[in-house]
Order: structure tokens, then sequence, then C-alpha cells
């Protein structure tokens, strides 16, 4: 099998669709020898954060020495960004291997596996080959019933800021929403959470930590103090530890709170800790692709993205009102999206991101018209989008993924 043919495989994956349920993925995992057993873990939930601290943390254990993976989602450009080892995407040559051996079994099960339990279990087994010394792992979505949540109890539990997002699924309350997502607390593991989260998922968090016998960190809103900040990054002293955050937006600084209070929870040094926040790029989550002229790249497609990013577009561009590129995904809140925006963006274009999930340019365009934008152009191609110069491509990270192609 080739790289380009496992490819193909994986995604003909998505003809199954989200199922809920672990058994696929740990009949899978039974039928590779169980390599997720053979890990330690830092688990990572939530609605929004989870990217950047697990990309943090990943460094805080590269600079402490350990031989690091790095399991994530989305990808931006390449999918082999979901899986990483001390920084370095798994081989074409070794996705291939181990997709046909994990082809080979998937086929003798029963029940179909889903394209996000293939893939996990496939990274399950390269890192184990790789033996890692640690893997921060990344929720999919949710966490009780996500593919990620076959593994025995973890190093630690990270529960990030809980908001709404994939409501059809998880429910309609963030009192549901944290019930699942704690579903990674197991008995034992210690749990840390952060700073912004709010009371209504706190108390479930706390509730269930308690019932399974963890030890519960909250990350505290005091102990993020931003000393300076600037559209390259911020310095701060979080929980007391000098540290020069290189991610846009102050929301970065209370991410990076949390893997600070993680990785003092499981025992790694403040020098490994500061340097790897320091080392920390994550593509496409406000990201700076060009500084003259100014273009910022940004993933997030829910209001709560959209109130980080509209805060940074505040700080660090006062008063003014940018190009941006749109195009988001029909199941996500376009409305409140646009809403929080609309303040910063003086001329809008919108763009059908390449997924069949992506909302029209045109409807997007009606929306936002709608929503009182008074400068606002449908574009036939991104291409001819970009031809429009922005500050700011945002709204899907499948839109960020092939605008970042191209501009680089």
């Amino acid at each position: 099998m080739t790289y380009d043919q496992a490819l193909t495989y994986i995604h003909s994956l998505t003809r199954f669709g989200i199922k809920p349920g672990l058994g696929r993925v740990r009949a899978l995992c039974e039928l590779l020898g169980n390599p997720q057993d053979k890990l330690r873990i830092i688990h990572v939930a939530g609605t929004n954060g989870k990217g950047s601290t697990c990309t943090m943390l990943a460094e805080i254990c590269r600079a402490a020495g350990m031989k690091t993976g790095l399991y994530t989602s989305p990808y931006v450009i390449d999918f082999r960004e979901r899986m990483q080892v001390n920084g370095e995407m798994i081989a074409h040559d070794d996705l291939a291997r181990l997709t046909a051996r994990a082809k080979a079994l998937a086929e003798t099960m029963d029940d179909p596996i889903t394209e996000f339990e293939f893939i996990t279990a496939l990274g399950f087994a390269w890192f184990a080959e790789q033996q890692c010394d640690v893997v921060v792992l990344e929720v999919g979505l949710g966490g009780r019933l996500d593919a990620t949540n076959v593994i025995a109890p973890p190093w630690v539990s990270v529960i990030t800021k809980i908001a709404y997002d994939h409501m059809d699924v998880l429910g309609d309350t963030l009192t549901l929403i944290a019930g699942e997502k704690c579903g990674i607390i197991k008995p034992t593991s210690p749990v840390v959470t952060t700073c912004e989260q709010g009371e209504e998922a706190l108390v479930v968090i706390r509730r269930i930590a308690q019932e399974r016998g963890c030890t519960l960190t909250e990350a505290r809103m005091s102990d993020c103090e931003i000393v300076q900040s600037a559209i390259t990054g911020s310095r701060a002293k979080l929980a007391g530890l000098d540290v020069h955050v290189p991610l846009l937006g102050e929301h970065m600084c209370r991410n990076a709170l949390t893997a600070v209070v993680t990785a003092r929870q499981i025992g790694l040094p403040d020098e490994a800790i500061a340097a790897g926040i320091a080392a920390a790029r994550i593509p496409a989550r406000m990201e700076i692709l060009s500084a003259e002229p100014l273009v910022i790249l940004d993933g997030g497609h829910n209001p709560d993205c959209a109130t980080a990013l509209a805060n940074a577009l505040a700080q660090h561009l006062p008063g003014q009102r940018v190009t941006a590129v749109c195009g988001m995904m029909a199941d996500k809140d376009v409305a409140a999206y646009l809403q929080l925006l609309r303040p910063h963006i003086g001329r809008l274009i919108t763009v059908q991101p390449e997924n069949p999930r992506a909302i029209s340019a045109d409807e997007l365009a009606a929306q936002a018209r709608a929503l009182g934008y008074d400068d606002v152009q449908p574009a036939g191609s991104l291409e001819e989008a970009l031809g429009h110069s922005p500050t700011l491509i945002c709204g899907s990270f499948y839109l960020a993924g092939d605008a970042r192609g191209m501009i680089q």
C-alpha cells in the first residue's frame, strides 16, 4: 500500500459517519495488541483551547527530555500533522505500512470501523512502536464516547474551557456537555481544569472528580498576570513563573496557565515548562501568516472562538475595521460568530470551503447582510477571495488549511 492509497482508504471510512460507542475501537486496538496500554498519556478534553494546550504540553515534555507523542485534530495542511513524535510528523512509509496492517484487521470485524476510530487506533500503534515516554492525546469529540477514551487511567486528565458546540451530539446545556467531556476522568488519575471554566461546567467537573476519587486542581485567574502583550505574543507571569507565550491573544496566556498547572501536577521542572511554552507554534489559531502586510489566520468556528478573536483585534488593531475572508460550516452557529466579529470587519468576502458541510458563499453573505454588514461580497473561489488582500482569514479549519497552503 502506498501513502496515497492509505489516505484514500482512511478517508473512505467517512461513509460510516460518527457512531457512538467504544466497542469498535476497542476491538481494533485488541487486534493490534492493545498498544494504548503501553503508553503513558496526558488526556485533554474541552471545547476551546484543547489544541493550544496540547501543543504547549507536548513542547514542555520535550523540553523535559521525554520522547513525546502528540495526537491532535483537525489537521491544517498535511494529514500527518495528526500524529507527531518530538515535533516530527509520522513518515509516509510508516503511515502506509500501519494503515495496511490495521485495514486487514479492521476488515475482519463485524461492525465497520469509523474514520476517527481507525486513525486513533493507528496512532496508538505508531506511538507504541516509537516507544514514546509520554503521549499528549487530544479528544476528538466529547470525551465519554470518544475513540481516545479506550485508554487506561492517564497520567493526568485535562479539561479545557467547555462551551456550546456539537450540541446535536453532546447535549444542549453546559451541564450535559460537561458530563460528556468529563467522561475522560478516570479513577485515581489527577485532573486539571482551566481558570476560564464557567461555574455550570465546574460544578460537574468537581462532582465527577470527587465521585471517581481524583485530585482536582483548578487553575486560578489570579495566577495569570499578563505583563506585556503584542501581536507577536505575550510576556506573562503564570502561577509565579515568567513565561513568553508566542501565540496571539490573551486567552492563549490562560491556556498556557493550564499547561503550567498540568506540568507541575506531574512533576515537570519550571525550566522545561518555560522553555516548552516559548517553543509552541500552532497553525491556524490566530496565526500571523504575514507581518507586512498583516495577515491573520484563524480556524476557530464557534462563538467562544469569535469572542477571543474579536478581543485580539480590539487590542492589537484598535479602531480599525479589517478586510476579512470568511467561510464556515452550515452546522455551526454562523449568526453568533458573525455578530461577534461585526464591529471589527469593514469588508467581508465570503467563500465556500471545500467540504460538503460548508455553507455557500451566497448564503453566508446573505446572513452577514441581515446582521448589518455593509460591505459584503461572495467570491466564487478561495483564489478570488484572497485577491482582495485580506487582513483576516477566518471561520473554518478547512478554509484555513487551503488558505495557508496558497499563501505560503
